[in-house]
């Protein structure tokens, strides 16, 4: 992982959310602009940090392993997901190492008496150590699992857990397959849309889905259009999307 400091020319029109999974979209000159989405790991006005996880090829990987102070890079589409409710007694974190920056920060913001479980998949033991401690987090690791290299576990790590009672709140940052199978699992248990942030930051094999996605493009983001014509807020519509794709094999 490498630790990128950005100072901002206009930080209102770039409007960085406060949440604790905040990001942006980062666009690479050196690349025709192709942009990738990182976690704000800190802000401070004009200036976000950025810990850039380096795999063995790519735009995102290529740029970070690169860039020296002085060089410019794009910037836009400041967002963030994680939202629980003020009656969420207890949460579920899970993440691989793409969402590893922004589950150290929630972990830093989190009220000192919340109860959490982290299940967390990292290539090595020693990328726990990036993870900041906090009392009320018990957190259940698999090592050497999903990451680009080799199946994910997290799906089947949601499913083994037993679940405290209460209200819950779930947050998932990881493989996109992955975290479609959890959103349909807490789904089959009941649990309604305001009960979880679920969003999949990157995707296996993602060529081959980008290809056939341009098959089916038009027909999937006009179920998204729609949803939100229909008057429903963008996480109602992104999981109607999302459905979409699953039905024609995306």
């Amino acid at each position: 992982m490498r630790r990128i400091v950005v100072h901002i020319d206009d930080p209102d029109a770039l409007g960085v959310t406060r949440a604790a999974d905040s990001a942006v979209g980062a666009y690479f000159p050196h690349a025709g602009d192709a942009g990738r989405n990182y976690t704000v790991r800190c802000h401070d006005g004009a200036r976000i940090v950025l810990d850039v996880v380096l795999h063995s090829h790519g735009p995102g990987t290529t740029w970070a392993a690169t860039t020296r102070p002085g060089d410019r890079v794009g910037l836009d589409h400041a967002r963030s997901w994680y939202r629980p409710e003020p009656t969420t007694r207890w949460q579920l974190l899970v993440s691989d190492l793409s969402g590893l920056p922004a589950t150290a920060r929630i972990l830093e913001e989190l009220s000192p008496d919340a109860s959490a479980t982290l299940l967390v998949e990292v290539a090595a033991a020693v990328d726990l150590d990036y993870l900041p401690a906090h009392r009320g987090v018990t957190v259940i690791p698999s090592i050497g699992t999903g990451n680009g290299c080799g199946p994910s576990r997290l799906a089947q790590m949601v499913r083994d857990l037993t679940l405290p009672d209460g209200r819950g709140y779930c947050w998932f940052a990881g493989e996109a397959a992955e975290s479609r199978a959890v959103r349909k699992y807490l789904r089959g248990l009941g649990w309604t849309i305001d009960q979880y942030d679920i969003t999949g930051y990157w995707r296996s094999d993602s060529e081959t889905w980008d290809a056939r996605f341009a098959e089916f493009q038009d027909d999937v983001l006009a179920v998204y259009t729609r949803a939100l014509a229909d008057g429903k807020d963008d996480k109602a519509a992104l999981e109607e999307f999302d459905e979409a794709c699953e039905r024609v094999g995306l």
